[in-house]
């Protein structure tokens, strides 16, 4: 088991590993108060952004689902007649500092998934949407915005700890872990109480989303639908095609294969969230669990590996010729997640959507604010 996989475990109870650190969950407990209050009082000031904001985020640390969620999020806004753009701080990119990078048409041909984030890079590669990217998510919106004055609302990917940055809705995303023993980081999952108010600009409680069969909170909330859509061979996911949607789930020339021809590799925060539906889909293989955000770099399965299934999150991170040249010999399949949330969270969102739409006259309010 590795270290993570054994803190996560310790997470989940309140055992004596957990116990031994309370005295830190007590410490982010003060200092979450403490920063409210310097929101409340003036001391720093939330800055909004001329049309509203979605915020997508979590409570608890690792993956929850919130790349599913934001993507989604942005093709039900388009079917709704919005021109959404994305925020994001584009976690484990190689660039820095706090300069926005703009991912749109014009610039997708001299960026990868190293330089934006292989989160960003996948948004992006789904759905087209225009993204700002920067540490400073306000300032990738306003760069944004100028870029594309045609976005009329923005998705902010992992941001809901990220005060500076105004919002008028926020959607909280759940997995099956809940709110794990109910404690703050480091001795529990949290990242802040689980009844936190509101952020900034936000006058309705978030919307909950739970990423899981049923809710693992008493938050009430919306659940999502999601199984593993067909396998597809990584060079038709690369350029654009579609699962199939007929034909079996699984190629056959898979379920024969054995551990030693089929690998299956997940860079992800809980790589058996990827193993377990693939293992239900009949498949016998060697797991290949690497670090969220791993680089891929070197490729981590053996040359000898006839087959190689990827989560989207990592198949961004190759390319043709990186492929042809240190594994011409695997064939690379990529298994896509089908989320859909049910239709009553579409419902309740449409409805904030509306009355913010209302409540501004039709045109969006820009102004500092200050959390609720």
């Amino acid at each position: 088991m590795s270290a993570s996989a054994w803190l996560t475990r310790q997470w989940l109870r309140r055992g004596l590993a957990a116990r031994l650190l309370w005295p830190g969950h007590a410490l982010m407990q003060g200092l979450i108060a403490l920063r409210r209050m310097a929101y409340a009082r003036g001391w720093k000031v939330s800055r909004a952004l001329p049309v509203p904001v979605i915020v997508v985020g979590n409570r608890v640390v690792g993956g929850a689902g919130k790349t599913p969620t934001v993507l989604a999020l942005v093709r039900h806004l388009r079917a709704q007649g919005w021109q959404p753009g994305v925020l994001s701080r584009g976690y484990g990119r190689q660039t820095s500092g706090t300069q926005a990078i703009i991912l749109d048409a014009g610039t997708e041909e001299g960026l990868d998934a190293r330089q934006v984030g292989d989160e960003c890079w996948l948004i992006w590669r789904h759905t087209s949407a225009p993204m700002g990217i920067a540490s400073r998510r306000h300032d990738a919106g306003q760069v944004l915005l100028k870029a594309h004055p045609e976005i009329d609302i923005l998705v902010c990917d992992d941001g809901l700890q990220h005060w500076p940055l105004a919002r008028q809705i926020e959607i909280v995303v759940f997995d099956e872990r809940g709110q794990g023993n109910g404690w703050l980081l480091p001795a529990g999952l949290l990242r802040e109480p689980i009844n936190s108010p509101p952020g900034p600009g936000c006058t309705e409680a978030p919307l909950v989303l739970y990423n899981a069969a049923k809710p693992s909170t008493r938050q009430s909330g919306h659940l999502a639908l999601k199984a593993l859509a067909p396998l597809q061979r990584w060079q038709d996911w690369w350029d654009g095609s579609p699962p199939p949607s007929q034909g079996p789930r699984v190629p056959e020339v898979l379920r024969q294969a054995g551990p030693a021809e089929l690998w299956a590799v997940a860079g992800i925060a809980q790589p058996q969230r990827f193993f377990k539906p693939l293992r239900h889909l009949g498949l016998n293989f060697t797991p290949c669990p690497r670090p969220d955000h791993d680089r891929l770099d070197p490729l981590p399965w053996p040359e000898t590996a006839k087959h190689v299934v990827l989560t989207e999150k990592d198949a961004v991170k190759l390319s043709p010729e990186r492929l042809a040249a240190q594994r011409p010999g695997t064939q690379v399949w990529v298994a896509a997640l089908d989320f859909q949330p049910e239709k009553a969270f579409w419902q309740e969102l449409d409805r904030r959507l509306d009355h913010l739409h209302a409540q501004a006259g039709g045109a969006s309010v820009s102004a500092d604010v200050a959390p609720a």
